[in-house]
């Protein structure tokens, strides 16, 4: 994330937007204080007994959002929901905030906050499948992003004019930034109802469709609803927009909405950008599945940060940049996340990778759709130069969302080069029609997705591992582990004998590596079975030219590529110290 290998302008061709470097946005040191508790400060805590007994039906949220104070005054009620004998309603929520008032089924409760664990004494025990009305309301100043999207929090901005320009990202310190959630992946809300509060004169931009707005005392209430929401991908967008609309006709016979809420000036930009859209949800529905929230819409807001995936409401702030291979590779990317994150969901972090790797191969991916094998591998060896290889992709302990940012472990970014090019090396493994119907699998649940037909799925790299034998009926152990819970890469050694070419493939582990390995030579392509992890192959001569894995087809180790990488660092050390 931080530490940046690559020149600037490969970088931006070969990598996603959550891993890019971005300006800082150094907000005042007094808008940074207290520094965030530990518990707000990452995503993805161990769930308490009582967390873990917990569904969460329905919310009510309420925010009134005040550019003036820098401030926000909100309402959360809750439908809570028992899966097994519950006493307290236990949520996250970051300590600067006043709490105001709790209550549980209309009556006050008793609470704790302690480091953003907020307690809520239910004042019984609810048995399984009985419900209570949990009520919490709060007010103060939230954090302040330092650098959105990478370090969460608010984002106050203003237009080039003037007008307030406001927007969250919250993603890697998570949704108790702002409001109390249950801030782990498996807790989505059943239908969040929320209402976004803004002077008069600005928009809130939000997630789900629109169920109406009304303005009274130089206020405005948006009202949104939304179906089974990330945590992390609840957002506020809020500034002096105007809207783009336009229609996409889906191949499962379905009209989708696509909005697009831009700032004053940009309505020929966004209007193209809408266009655009269509093409990647013409790639998308063919190659993947249905879009997964056609009911409510397609939607982007510009943001004064880079992005996120905000759930039918894509934060977009690339610009509408021009890129070398035609497209807007940052609303590309994010779009991806409605199906690798906001309709498939990862269960821990530990398992980020199905967001960020699978959702980093539909670029490359995107592009042999649309322009063909050349452009397909062009990007795929350009992502290839940004892997590091320092831990597991799937780190063995538990983990939160702190990880990301370790700059030294290099997780934050592996997670999406080194997890696209091992979705490519499966699928030349296991071939198109087992590799996409596990994709579909894990997004949707099932091999033959229709409109109405699936519901969000969570899900970890076990399942795709067990769903991906299932359909290519092998063994994968030894590839997942060598790929995703070891962190060097496979080595392949070639020794000539003569004419005999000897081929050896090495683990970090020392298990071995059966991964076939193609050789050309002599005009013709041979594949050696390298069962075992070792094979050989008669080149006919001792003087024969070859060329192994010729199309790319195996991510491995490359000396050139570690060398250059090393002079890389090396060459920033010396401009730093210089």
């Amino acid at each position: 994330m931080r530490h940046v290998l690559l020149p600037a302008l490969l970088a931006a061709a070969a990598l996603p937007a959550t891993i890019l470097p971005a300006a800082a946005q150094d907000a005042p040191a007094e808008l940074q204080a207290p520094p965030l508790a530990e518990r707000t400060s990452a995503s993805g805590f161990a769930l308490t007994a009582a967390q873990a007994a917990t569904e969460l039906p329905h919310l009510d949220l309420t925010l009134k959002v005040d550019p003036a104070t820098r401030t926000i005054d909100g309402t959360a009620d809750y439908t809570v929901k028992a899966t097994a004998p519950l006493q307290r309603a236990e949520f996250d929520l970051d300590p600067r905030f006043a709490i105001t008032s709790v209550t549980v089924n209309g009556r006050p409760a008793r609470w704790t906050n302690d480091g953003g664990f907020l307690s809520i004494d239910l004042g019984r025990t609810l048995r399984a499948g009985q419900t209570a009305k949990v009520a919490i309301a709060w007010n103060g100043a939230p954090h302040v992003a330092r650098r959105a999207p990478w370090d969460g929090g608010f984002v106050w901005s203003e237009t080039p004019e003037g007008a307030p320009w406001i927007a969250t990202a919250v993603q890697m310190n998570g949704c108790d930034l702002f409001w109390p959630c249950i801030d782990h992946p498996i807790k989505e809300i059943g239908r969040l109802d929320s209402t976004i509060v803004v002077p008069e004169g600005l928009t809130a931009a939000g997630n789900g469709k629109l169920v109406g707005s009304s303005t009274e005392d130089g206020w405005t209430s948006w009202n949104w609803s939304t179906r089974s929401p990330n945590t992390y991908a609840v957002a506020l967008n809020i500034g002096p927009y105007e809207l783009a609309s336009t229609e996409y006709a889906s191949r499962f016979g379905n009209t989708i909405p696509l909005k697009f809420w831009h700032l004053p000036g940009h309505s020929e930009d966004a209007a193209e950008l809408l266009e655009e859209m269509k093409s990647y949800l013409d790639f998308f529905e063919e190659m993947i599945g249905p879009y997964p929230f056609a009911d409510e819409k397609v939607g982007l807001a510009e943001t004064p940060h880079l992005g996120m995936e905000h759930q039918t409401i894509n934060a977009y702030g690339n610009e509408f940049k021009p890129s070398p291979q035609g497209y807007d590779w940052l609303a590309q990317h994010e779009f991806s996340h409605e199906w690798f994150a906001n309709q498939l969901t990862n269960t821990a972090p530990n398992h980020m990778w199905l967001h960020e790797g699978l959702g980093t191969y539909m670029q490359p991916l995107f592009l042999q759709w649309r322009d063909g094998e050349a452009a397909y591998h062009a990007a795929l060896v350009t992502q290839r130069q940004g892997l590091l290889n320092r831990s597991p992709v799937v780190p063995a302990e538990p983990i939160t969302s702190a990880h990301y940012l370790d700059e030294e472990a290099g997780w934050g970014r592996d997670i999406y080069g080194k997890g696209s090019q091992m979705a490519h090396t499966l699928r030349q493994l296991i071939g198109d029609e087992a590799f996409f119907t596990t994709i579909r699998r894990i997004v949707y649940g099932r091999p033959d997705p229709r409109p109405g037909n699936f519901v969000p799925q969570f899900a970890d790299t076990d399942d795709f591992q067990r769903i991906a034998e299932e359909e290519s009926g092998r063994d994968l152990d030894w590839f997942f582990d060598a790929y995703l819970r070891e962190a060097a890469l496979p080595v392949l050694t070639a020794t000539r004998n003569g004419s005999l070419l000897e081929l050896a493939w090495e683990r970090e582990s020392g298990e071995p590596f059966p991964m076939p390995v193609e050789v050309r030579f002599d005009g013709r392509l041979e594949t050696v079975p390298m069962t075992g992890g070792t094979g050989s192959i008669s080149l006919g001569s001792d003087t024969m030219h070859y060329v192994l894995d010729p199309m790319n087809k195996v991510l491995r180790f490359s000396p050139a590529i570690d060398e250059w990488q090393t002079w890389m660092m090396e060459q920033r050390g010396m401009r730093r110290g210089g």
